[in-house]
């Protein structure tokens, strides 16, 4: 089991920019890859971004490519999200999650495929 600490979540103006972290500790060893998601007040959850672990290949969701940035630092075990041209729509909780599902067929970017969780960080984008 993999255990997720995010942080760096708060209020920010439209236009403006936030950081997120993910702390990883655990069986991290045996993750394909760690992502962002994120979800709104009576909407689902949504992929944000992944990065694949062991070449830090990046995949972004439609609606965050061009101005997220999912990064990580393999030797501290932490993936980040920078995130710059905040939009109002933006505004949701966001979670860290791990996963141990291959990239073949394809790479894993649904909820389901995903077996660990952080607690979220809210984010809040004013206009």
């Amino acid at each position: 089991q993999v255990q997720l600490v995010e942080s760096g979540g708060g209020l920010v103006q439209a236009g403006g920019s936030l950081r997120l972290s993910c702390a990883a500790s655990g069986r991290t060893v045996s993750s394909s890859a760690m992502g962002w998601f994120r979800q709104a007040p009576e909407k689902e959850r949504e992929f944000v971004a992944l990065i694949r672990w062991s070449t830090g290949n990046p995949y972004y969701g439609t609606v965050v490519k061009g101005r997220f940035t999912i990064s990580r630092d393999s030797a501290k075990n932490t993936m980040f999200l920078q995130m710059n041209s905040l939009k109002p729509e933006d505004t949701a909780v966001y979670y860290c999650a791990a996963t141990t599902t291959p990239f073949t067929p394809r790479p894993p970017t649904r909820p389901a495929d995903f077996g660990s969780w952080g607690q979220g960080t809210q984010v809040t984008v004013s206009s």
